[in-house]
């Protein structure tokens, strides 16, 4: 296995869109409705929104590739919070959102979310963020898990239209060394 974690290109954008198919439904809370998410899905990870946060140059993704194969990716937007209940909980600034880490499920348990984060968080700290925040279902309690495992905090809470439906998820900040 040659599995290598890079940035993301323009060409990679349809294999992400592919990926977050695979993989956003897993992190609805049990009761989101398949419209909900395939909504979702259209209006946020299509292939071509995903060549819109590749040309955006204050989004980097970062993929996890085995020989063309993506099993992960995560997106970094380094630009300050725009959701007013994010911008008063955060205390590590300038801040990175970390708006996506996500694994296909037969990686799971195999600790490629965990290189994907720890690289994210290097990214983000040479870039100069002095922290990196995101957002996680409020019942999802494996993700919250896995970020308190990563050195993420509870910070606040926000809300997230996914379709028609209002989520609550919880805020959760890391503090970076260094900064």
């Amino acid at each position: 296995m040659t599995e290598t974690i890079r940035t993301a290109t323009t060409h990679d954008a349809g294999k992400l869109a592919e990926l977050a198919a695979v993989t956003f439904p897993l992190a609805c809370p049990p009761g989101s409705s398949s419209a909900d998410i395939q909504a979702h899905l259209e209006k946020t990870l299509s292939e071509a929104n995903f060549e819109d946060y590749l040309a955006d140059a204050n989004i980097t993704i970062l993929v996890l590739d085995d020989d063309g194969q993506l099993n992960g990716y995560t997106m970094l937007i380094a630009k300050p919070a725009s959701d007013p209940d994010v911008a008063s909980v955060l205390s590590a600034l300038p801040s990175t959102e970390l708006s996506k880490c996500y694994v296909h499920p037969d990686h799971h348990g195999k600790g490629a979310a965990s290189r994907l984060i720890q690289a994210s968080l290097a990214d983000a700290a040479d870039k100069g963020a002095a922290g990196v925040w995101l957002g996680v279902n409020s019942e999802n309690a494996k993700a919250i898990r896995f970020y308190k495992k990563s050195g993420f905090q509870r910070v606040g809470t926000k809300s997230f239209k996914l379709g028609d439906t209002v989520e609550h998820d919880f805020v959760m900040e890391h503090e970076l060394q260094g900064n």
